[in-house]
């Protein structure tokens, strides 16, 4: 009797993540993540934490790994023990300083893994904001070479690795972010604006510095009219920007939503989507609004969007420095007609089909 050829087994991909906190970065990788599961890939999750409210985006069939570990120095050797345990044929990071101990603890990993990093924000930007710039800069520049590949988000951010941290082509790659356009009008279908006349504007993520959202505040105090600004997230900064609104006398113009799990119902009812960045990658907020029909003005430091810009209608990103310029860019917007949801301003590439398959090829595992 003749021996059935063993079935071959499915390619694996490990996904590290920190914790399920609402960041950029995190829904990315969920995002690829689901795709590769929906394209057979054996797909595994490795957390440390599992708090957070992106927990829902964790595709059906996949258990995540936790090693109940808040912080990165006690969850490293526990990181290690696991993916020599699980040998993927690939593990992928998203976020700088986990990015970094992975390349670190490279040697430690089994020797037929590859190790794909991506970088979630423009380095020449958010180095300096770190805690030991200096000590960042070394490790990009001396620990990301040993990764087989990173990835960036923009020309821009490639552009930077190659000239600031030497990284030769054959391990550096361009994805874009993947924005699941039909999913996100569908949960944008029936737009909500804060009620009453005049401009509505919204602001989305998470309350840090790095967004921003305290010069949108000092903005507000300027403009004239009805205009009302809608800042959607929660986070650390809260209380302090809540105070700011308050002692600016700006109650009835300025509201602190908080977390809502139906962000793009209000990005398709605003008139324009504001980022006030100090620092990006490639801004999945302004993704989300271009999708939902609804154009973005953004600081020219948020990220890679001056080529989004390229690609998309005339008027869907507006770049302008913080400040007066930026404040120049808002009055020059006209108010929306109707509630209905206007057509997607997002360049295709970004698509969330198109980029998974993107993804599964540079990584080195064949779209199935």
């Amino acid at each position: 009797m003749t021996d059935l050829p063993a079935a071959a087994a499915r390619p694996s991909l490990a996904f590290v993540l920190p914790s399920f906190d609402g960041g950029g970065a995190e829904k990315v990788l969920l995002t690829l993540l689901a795709g590769a599961v929906e394209r057979g890939v054996d797909a595994r999750l490795v957390v440390f934490d599992r708090e957070g409210p992106l927990l829902r985006l964790v595709p059906e069939g996949v258990s995540p790994i936790v090693l109940n570990r808040r912080r990165l120095r006690s969850a490293l050797v526990p990181l290690v023990r696991t993916l020599r345990r699980l040998r993927p044929d690939a593990v992928f990071s998203t976020l700088g300083y986990v990015n970094l101990a992975l390349a670190a603890a490279r040697p430690l990993l089994a020797g037929g893994t590859r190790m794909v990093l991506r970088e979630a924000n423009l380095p020449s930007l958010s180095l300096p904001e770190t805690r030991w710039p200096a000590a960042f800069r070394f490790g990009y520049r001396h620990l990301y070479p040993r990764a087989d590949l990173v990835l960036a988000t923009s020309d821009r951010m490639a552009a930077e690795f190659r000239r600031d941290f030497a990284l030769p082509d054959h391990r550096l790659a361009i994805l874009p972010n993947p924005v699941d356009v039909a999913a996100l009008r569908a949960a944008a279908a029936d737009p909500l604006r804060h009620p009453g006349s005049g401009l509505r504007l919204v602001a989305v993520g998470r309350l840090v510095h790095q967004k921003g959202f305290d010069r949108l505040i000092e903005m507000m105090a300027d403009l004239l009219g009805t205009v009302h600004l809608s800042i959607i997230g929660d986070g650390p900064e809260r209380e302090a920007l809540a105070r700011t609104v308050e002692l600016a006398g700006l109650g009835q113009r300025v509201s602190l939503v908080g977390y809502r799990s139906d962000v793009p119902r209000f990005l398709a009812g605003a008139d324009a989507m504001l980022m006030p960045s100090r620092w990006e990658g490639m801004p999945n907020a302004a993704l989300e609004a271009l999708a939902c029909g609804t154009p973005v003005i953004a600081t020219p430091t948020s990220g890679g969007l001056a080529e989004v810009s390229a690609d998309a209608p005339p008027g869907a990103v507006t770049l302008a420095d913080a400040g007066g310029p930026f404040a120049a860019a808002v009055e020059r917007i006209s108010p929306k007609a109707g509630g209905h949801l206007r057509a997607s301003l997002l360049p295709r590439r970004y698509d969330r089909d198109a980029v998974v398959g993107a993804f599964l090829r540079v990584v080195g595992i064949a779209d199935q």
